[in-house]
């Protein structure tokens, strides 16, 4: 008999849909299936959950090999909106929340969303520039305690 994944802890540093998105779709995904989940926020994947931020955050299209494309054309103006906006409608003709509606799917089935304290305060934030579904903001010690006897993932 197989064990069960009972516990995943998920990092997302990474400020880009194609950065934040896997996160959150691994996130959702296992608390359907009853896995206990905690998410960790840090760097840019911060973006997600910062209030003023996490309705606008868009597709990188410089020095991402998975556009398919040279980085000069990335910088072209309006690149990155064009990708953003062709991305948006294809998830949500797939029925793909946008990233505030997300989040709070995964903080109400019981996912747990964390800050990391470094990166609050290298980006000199307070817990009121947050979403309301952050539990709390924690440093890199206590996120391990959180994640002991699970998995940890890093996106």
């Amino acid at each position: 008999m197989e064990d069960k994944i009972k516990k995943v802890s998920i990092i997302i540093s990474k400020g880009g849909l194609e950065g934040v998105y896997p996160g959150l779709i691994m996130a959702n995904g296992a608390r359907m299936e009853g896995i206990e989940v905690n998410l960790f926020f840090t760097f840019f994947g911060m973006d997600a959950i910062i209030k003023k931020r996490m309705g606008r955050i868009k597709v990188a299209t410089v020095g991402n090999p998975g556009m398919h494309m040279p980085s000069l054309v990335g910088i072209l103006p309006g690149m990155s909106a064009m990708a953003t906006s062709m991305m948006k409608k294809t998830m949500e003709k797939l029925d793909i929340p946008p990233v505030p509606e997300y989040i709070e799917m995964i903080a109400d089935a019981g996912g747990t969303l964390y800050a990391c304290k470094a990166t609050v305060d290298m980006f000199k934030l307070k817990k009121e520039d947050f979403c309301p579904q952050v539990n709390s903001i924690i440093n890199v010690g206590r996120f391990y305690e959180i994640s002991a006897g699970g998995h940890i993932i890093f996106t």
